[in-house]
Parts: C-alpha cells; sequence; structure tokens
C-alpha cells in the first residue's frame, strides 16, 4: 500500500472520496468537501439532510454515474463531546476494512488531527491504515480474482501542511510495515516457527535494518548458566536459542533501554498439558519475542537516536520423557533456584535467566519485559489493553508507560507490584515457586512479581501482552495476531531521554 499526501483539490479528483463527520457536523465544515465539483457536493448535502445522521458506526454512499467521482461515503463518528484518541486511531482502520469489503483499490480522504499536530496524525493514520490492510493468507490457495487490497490512499491536507503530512506518513508507514511483520511471525504456525526458525527471522530482520545480532545455541546458553532456559526447552526436540539484538545510536553514555520478550515458539502447557481449548493458538506464545525483533527494527529504519537491546530465550515447551516436572528445582543464571509448580508457567522460568543477563551484562537505564505471560491478565482488563507492572513507588515510570501506551495505540493499563504478594511466591524447597502457592487469585499478579526478583538493580517493567495477544472485531483487523508490542516499543524508544531524567 501507498499513501501519499496531496492537496484538498487534488484529493477532490479521487474515483472514491470517504468524509467522516460527527452528528450535527456540517459537511460544508469540511476543507476537503468545499473542492468537490457543485454537483457532487449537493448530492451529498442531500443524503446528509434526509439520511445520514452521522451516528456511530453508520454509513452512506452516493454514486455517480458519470465524471471523475464515483462514489462518495459518509462515515458517522457520533456525538464529538465522546470523540477521544482512541477512536481517532481507529478511523484509518475502518476506512480500509470499508473499502477492501468493496474491493476499491484506491480511495482519498482527508487528514483529522483533533488530537495531534499534523506530522503525528500523518504518521498514526499511515501505521494503522497500513494494519487494516493486513491478512495472514500464506497458507491460503490464491482467489482466482485476488486478494483484496488497498493499493493507494491520498490523504488530503493543505498545502501548506504537506511537508509535514508527508515526514508524518513515512513513519507510519514504517510503524506499520514492522507491525505487520510481527504479526506475520507471531502467526505462523508451531509446526513451522521454530526457536531456530525464530532465531533466523531476527537475523533477517537485523541485517536489513543494521542491528547487530547474536544467537546463542544451547552450548553457550548451558555456558552462561541458564537453567531456567534449558529446563524448559528440555522436552522437545528443537534447541532452545538465546537471541541478542543491539542498537547503539545514542550518545555513549547513555544506558541502554534493555527489553525482554518472551520466545516460547509453541506452548503446550508442558507436563501440565493444557485443556484442548487452550492450546490452538499457542504458537503465538512468542508474541513478546516478535514484538522486540520488530520494535527494534522500527526504531532503526526510524534512525532514533537511542541506545537498545533486545533479549529474546526461545523455546519450545513440549511434554515428553524429558520433559522438566512439576517439583523440579531449576538453578537460575542468577543463582536463585526455581521451583516448579506448573511446567505451563514456563514463559516467566526462561525470562527470569534474560532479565538477569540484561540487568547485569548491560546495565540499564530501563528494562521493560514484553509477553503473553498469564491468562490472568486478560481476566483483569479484557481484550483492550495490555497489563502493566513496575516497581512499587515507581510513579513517575507507571505515569511515563501508560502516556507511551496512549500515544503509540498500544494501550497498557497498571496493576499492583506491591511487596505483599512475594510471599506467595517464595518456595518450599527453592528459592522462588514459579506460580503461587495458595492464592487462587492474581496470577498476572504473582507472575510479574516472580519477574521481578530477576531485575537485579534495574528499573523495572513487565507489560502483559496477553489481553492483546489476539484481534477482536473492534479492532477492525484481520483475524490472528495483533503485532502488539511494536508501536509501543517505538513510541518507548522516544520517550527514553525523558524517562532516564526522571528521579526512579
Amino acid at each position: 500500500m501507498k499513501i501519499f499526501p496531496v492537496s484538498y483539490k487534488s484529493a477532490a479528483r479521487s474515483p472514491n472520496i470517504f468524509f467522516a463527520l460527527h452528528e450535527k457536523q456540517k459537511l460544508q465544515e469540511l476543507e476537503l468537501f468545499l473542492h468537490l465539483p457543485k454537483s457532487a457536493q449537493n448530492a451529498a448535502l442531500k443524503l446528509t439532510e434526509n439520511e445520514f445522521k452521522a451516528e456511530t458506526g453508520e454509513t452512506k454512499s452516493v454514486w455517480f454515474p458519470k465524471g471523475v467521482i464515483k462514489r462518495i461515503r459518509l462515515f458517522g463518528l457520533g456525538e464529538k463531546s465522546k470523540w477521544n484518541y482512541r477512536k481517532e486511531q481507529l478511523l484509518p482502520r475502518l476506512f480500509v476494512r470499508y473499502a477492501r469489503g468493496e474491493r476499491i483499490a484506491t480511495f482519498a480522504a482527508a487528514l483529522h488531527s483533533t488530537f495531534d499536530d499534523i506530522r503525528n496524525a500523518a504518521a498514526r493514520f499511515s501505521a494503522n491504515a497500513i494494519m487494516a490492510n493486513f491478512e495472514f493468507n500464506k497458507y491460503k490457495e490464491r482467489p482466482k480474482d485476488g486478494w483484496p487490497e488497498i493499493k493507494t490512499i491520498y490523504l488530503a491536507a493543505s498545502k501548506d501542511a504537506l511537508k509535514d503530512a508527508k515526514e508524518g506518513i513515512r513513519e507510519g508507514q514504517i510503524i506499520g510495515e514492522e507491525v505487520n511483520s510481527c504479526r506475520e511471525l507471531a502467526n505462523t504456525p508451531g509446526g513451522d516457527m521454530t526457536p531456530a526458525r525464530l532465531a533466523d527471522e531476527a537475523e533477517i530482520s537485523a541485517k536489513k535494518t543494521g542491528i547487530k545480532i547474536k544467537i546463542l545455541g544451547e552450548k553457550d546458553i548451558k555456558q552462561l548458566g541458564m537453567g531456567g532456559v534449558l529446563g524448559v526447552a528440555r522436552g522437545s526436540s528443537e534447541k532452545p536459542q538465546f537471541i541478542i539484538l543491539e542498537y547503539f545510536h545514542g550518545p555513549q553514555e547513555q544506558k541502554p533501554l534493555v527489553l525482554t520478550g518472551k520466545g516460547v515458539t509453541f506452548d503446550t502447557g508442558g507436563l501440565n498439558l493444557k485443556p484442548s481449548d487452550y492450546i490452538y493458538e499457542m504458537h503465538m506464545d512468542m508474541s513478546g519475542g516478535a514484538a522486540v525483533i520488530h520494535g527494534l527494527a522500527a526504531v532503526a529504519r526510524l534512525k532514533l537516536p537511542v541506545n537498545v537491546v533486545g533479549l529474546i530465550p526461545a523455546v519450545e515447551n513440549m511434554p515428553s520423557g524429558s520433559s522438566y516436572h512439576p517439583g523440579d528445582l531449576l538453578k537460575s543464571m542468577s543463582g536463585k533456584t526455581i521451583e516448579v509448580l506448573n511446567t505451563d508457567a514456563e514463559g516467566r522460568v526462561i525470562l527470569a535467566d534474560a532479565l538477569y543477563y540484561g540487568a547485569t551484562k548491560y546495565k540499564p537505564g530501563l528494562m521493560v519485559n514484553f509477553a503473553t505471560l498469564t491468562g490472568a491478565a486478560h481476566v483483569a482488563l479484557g481484550s483492550y489493553c495490555s497489563a502493566l507492572f513496575t516497581k512499587d513507588g515507581d510513579e513517575s515510570l507507571e505515569h511515563t508507560l501508560i502516556d507511551v501506551g496512549k500515544k503509540s495505540g498500544d494501550y497498557v493499563w497498571p496493576l499492583p507490584l506491591w511487596d505483599e504478594y512475594l510471599p506467595e511466591i517464595k518456595g518450599t524447597f527453592g528459592d522462588l515457586a514459579n506460580i503461587e502457592s495458595k492464592d487462587k487469585y492474581g496470577g498476572a499478579i504473582y507472575g510479574a512479581k516472580f519477574l521481578e526478583q530477576f531485575a537485579a538493580d534495574a528499573r523495572f517493567a513487565h507489560i502483559d501482552i496477553a489481553p492483546r495477544m489476539t484481534s477482536v472485531e473492534a479492532d477492525f483487523l484481520a483475524k490472528g495476531a495483533t503485532g502488539v508490542g511494536v508501536r509501543y516499543i517505538t513510541e518507548l524508544a522516544k520517550y527514553y531521554s525523558e524517562i532516564l531524567n526522571q528521579n526512579s
């Protein structure tokens, strides 16, 4: 898909033109409308006077049998007082979904910038439009008439805003492409997306973007004493991989931002086998790792002046005669032993080693973990935002990371990480248990509290992206992985200098 910034006059000559209106808003208030031919203006006005009320979700079309313009489509936005940043993020997706359904290859629309300057509004439009144009169909037979796909969008703005719009579109295009690349990885079936394949994909991405990459195999992982990674990987014939990505383009003295991502390429639950209803989508349990790979790629392609490290432990969690067992005691890289109470809480076990490695080797200014860690986070928050955890008392970081979510569109909401939760994950025979021992509630919190124990002295945050792993109808995205985390990482890199200046 190509998105071009154009003047209102040029956009008014497109065969398909989309307008979005609030209730009681006049078409004459829209600059693009004023550049339409009088006949088109009159036809659209007649529709708004008689039928179209601009209620939320309402859409109507005006057709023209002759002339350059073939169709004007009106989209209702509802009451202006209820319009917000989240809804504006979805508007380009709504346009694209309609266009794909009608097999419209080209359309024009005006840039909405209610909450942002022109550049950021254009970036947001571009990224979301590209995300909505994606569908994972590589395993399907191509239809005779091809897949529905938008080829070109003309984004209308005033002449003095076209330069900023062009810059924003370029940024959004990069972000949208990397989100879709992340979705491609996460949607790939577990039989194909093995730990080795994930490492290969990370290497391909790194080479394209100039990111330094190092991949550690089983021997190196063993030498580092990563007993958590080795323990979980034991049940699979696929060998573990530890992926290290480095992008150092910030000031030499800047402590790096370290990102860790869960890379379980298929999670059966191990010997604590998942029920059949919960195992189907577990090829997406590496979504955190995929987000780190392509979030870093976006940062590199945008040439952001920041130092960032990505760490991804990649394993399969499989049941076999060699699997790790409930009751096993695994010695992590930190020296702490992990008492395995449930083999299906494997993500935190492998991330324990990644977090400790990141904290001790890189001495980060901030370390953020991305993982589809718990179904409990989904239960707590529903399907529209991820769960955010920061160390107790670090309110400045919590507030900033919420803002990063709002700006990026990868929304997060805080849950507590208080010390009151720590006794519940103390082990009986090991230092820490990998699940809570008695409390039936708050599983997302206990998972986060476990991870915190391996972050050493680093400033730390954990984002449980399980609620956003797959799309819901209101996302206006194709079924499957959402690519959650890529936009967040890109925005986080922009905020990083501000975060370093905070008092932790």
